[in-house]
């Protein structure tokens, strides 16, 4: 399908870059128009014999098991979202004891006919009387905060706007602080999600009474994410600019007026505040332990040769925390999956609590006060698991049933270490068949992501478990730019060092291929945002290396990606486009800009039309350039949701759509027999 171009020509540092396609970032009547023929396009591919109808079928019967998410205690409740099976939304339930009979708290799917409105965050205040939740529509990152009512069973009148991912840290049950962007029309356009700024809510009030608490206007685009300390003396704020995974910390004595104490910038190290014992600060950080370590910081004497290190920085990697009941609960990445170990107040180590297989920690849930932990894990064969452990007694039981629609015991998950180009060894997960022949004629489905500081590791989806079943090879390879290995592994994966990212992913797929485990025609790679740059950047470099591509709402455009919603806060990780140093190696590998004509493999790009993360343009771009200079006879198609985001709160139907489409393409580019 050709595109309408235009002639528009922009001088970068010298360098002029063409940008004929760049009226697809409009949201128009003429981009519906050539959306619409896409669509079209993508249609008559699947014609005349469709698979999606029985993958559909199979799809459905996979996602339609129970799965609960983690609890967390608040007075005498356990809170939980749960899902039933096929429900668009989780439901949010209460219950009293372990063993208690749940309560449905909301139902998020009463609220729409087509599940597009989710709840995204949730906090309580102590006596677990007041429910403060968002909300967003259509997969938007724009959230409204409502508050209930539990005694009552209704909401409060008050909802406050111009929220994104912000939680809400209640002083008992008087209100809460926030976080909240400028309301739009008071700052040019160019700033809706600049100056966060940290208020304060009384219940029963309305939001133009919130009281104004921090906010850095000399520094418009840090973030904010206030929080407690489990003594409620102190207010805390983890302090980001950007994406940019070095943060910082301030805090503010609550009884002693309004002044906040800038204890740790943004810019040098990573911190997690663990909690406190009276003005004793525990952290988890890798400032000088690339791996992390636990450090101890007096705020009545901060100066750095005042601070102690609790526990050291050990051969695995740190991936998160819990100081609970006088012991630091810690997760650790061995090899990029999952170890749990408990420390005393002093960091001797005092036991491993033992984990069911090679998997991930999702996530811990606990409070300092308490004895009890939750533990949500999962593997790429079973479904996520959540663990009650009593740090008392030292046991561990299951919370919640588990149901499953297959056989897991019919697959198998191993690890493999392959030399990237440079001669870095990279891991990489593999899950398929028991019994496999390595005879080069499996069709294999390779995903990466490799940024942002992001760990992939073990996890379920159930839709993979459909690729499983067609006698697919599903690969996960441990890129650099993630933290499966420490911040130094972050830091090789982003800004000029970004190559050894598409390296990495290039090398893996060479030793699948070398290996036997498939051949080039039937390996398929998949990337999802910045795996999306991430497999869109390995097409255009090797289009010979791959039979089919998957390019998931990605980032494509390198030269222009700061200039759309929250792009600019990507800067950190990939570079600024207007520093000529940064374009030099930006421009080198920016897909958009690197599409040459070729044969290229059979691509579906798939975007939201409500995506206000990674706008569409990013996608619509790539796609009609792809779409030109294809030489070959493999099909471009595009794949365009609506009522749909980057992916945050979508219904259980459209992903089981999307994923109907998606191995749908697979299953006709590989000739795969249902």
């Amino acid at each position: 399908m050709r595109t309408r171009k235009d002639n528009i020509v922009e001088n970068f540092h010298g360098t002029m870059v063409a940008d004929p396609y760049r009226w697809l970032e409009n949201s128009d009547a003429e981009v519906e128009a050539w959306v619409a023929k896409q669509h079209e396009l993508t249609e008559t591919f699947f014609d005349p014999i469709d698979p999606r109808p029985d993958l559909k079928k199979r799809l459905t019967e996979l996602w339609d098991y129970p799965r609960a998410f983690i609890p967390s205690k608040v007075g005498s409740w356990y809170f939980y979202q749960k899902n039933n099976g096929l429900q668009n939304q989780p439901v949010l339930y209460r219950q009293q004891g372990l063993d208690g009979e749940p309560e449905v708290v909301l139902d998020p799917n009463l609220w729409s006919s087509d599940g597009t409105v989710a709840i995204s965050n949730y906090t309580l205040d102590d006596g677990a009387r007041y429910l403060a939740y968002t909300i967003s529509a259509s997969g938007s990152d724009r959230q409204e905060i409502h508050i209930r009512d539990l005694e009552k069973k209704e909401n409060l009148e008050e909802i406050i706007q111009w929220c994104r991912f912000t939680n809400m840290a209640w002083v008992g049950d008087k209100g809460f602080y926030y976080s909240r962007y400028p309301e739009p029309g008071t700052v040019a356009p160019e700033d809706v999600v600049n100056f966060n700024q940290v208020y304060w809510h009384t219940l029963g009030t309305t939001q133009d009474e919130d009281r104004l608490v921090f906010e850095r206007p000399d520094f418009k685009e840090l973030g904010f994410s206030p929080f407690l300390s489990s003594d409620q003396q102190y207010l805390l704020l983890h302090v980001h600019h950007g994406t940019e995974p070095r943060n910082g910390l301030y805090y503010q004595e609550l009884a002693q007026g309004d002044t906040f104490v800038r204890l740790l910038e943004p810019g040098e190290a990573r911190y997690q505040f663990l909690g406190n014992e009276g003005s004793t600060f525990f952290f988890f950080t890798d400032l000088n332990a690339s791996r992390g370590r636990v450090i101890a910081i007096d705020t009545a004497n901060p100066e750095r040769e005042h601070w102690v290190e609790v526990i050291p920085e050990q051969d695995d990697v740190i991936s998160q925390g819990r100081y609970i009941d006088g012991k630091f609960v810690l997760s650790f990445m061995h090899k990029a999956h999952s170890r749990l170990r408990v420390f005393d107040s002093n960091g001797e180590f005092k036991e491993e609590i033992t984990l069911p297989a090679m998997g991930f920690i999702d996530a811990l849930s606990a409070k300092q006060n308490h004895t009890e932990l939750f533990i949500s894990f999962a593997s790429f064969l079973y479904p996520s698991v959540n663990w009650h452990y009593d740090l008392r007694t030292r046991t561990l039981s299951t919370f919640g049933e588990q149901e499953l629609k297959f056989d897991p015991e019919e697959f198998e998950t191993s690890q493999v270490f392959y030399p990237s180009k440079d001669g870095t060894e990279v891991s990489m997960y593999l899950v398929h068949r028991k019994g496999l022949k390595l005879d080069g004629n499996n069709p294999c489905l390779l995903y990466g992501y490799g940024g942002f500081n992001i760990a992939v590791t073990p996890s379920f989806s159930a839709s993979r478990i459909l690729w499983l079943e067609l006698g697919g090879v599903y690969a996960v390879a441990n890129l650099r730019g993630g933290s499966e290995y420490g911040d130094k592994w972050h830091r090789d994966g982003m800004l000029e060092k970004k190559q050894n990212v598409f390296d990495d992913f290039i090398s893996a797929a060479e030793w699948l291929i070398a290996n036997k485990y498939t051949r080039r025609e039937r390996l398929a790679i998949e990337g999802r945002s910045n795996g999306g740059l991430l497999v869109s950047a390995c097409m255009t470099q090797r289009p010979d290396l791959y039979g089919a591509v998957l390019c998931i709402v990605p980032v494509t455009d390198m030269l222009r990606f700061h200039k759309f919603t929250v792009g600019r806060y990507w800067i950190p990780e990939y570079g600024d486009p207007e520093n000529a140093d940064h374009f030099e190696f930006m421009y080198r590998y920016s897909p958009l800009h690197n599409v040459k004509p070729a044969h290229y493999p059979a691509t579906m790009v798939v975007t939201a039309h409500g995506d206000d993360r990674v706008v569409p343009g990013h996608a619509f771009k790539f796609t009609a350039t792809l779409q030109e200079a294809q030489e070959g006879s493999a099909p471009i198609l595009l794949r365009v949701d609506t009522k749909s985001g980057h992916g945050h709160g979508k219904p259980i139907a459209k992903i089981i759509d999307e994923h109907t489409d998606i191995y749908g393409f697979l299953t006709r580019v590989f000739n795969i027999s249902l």
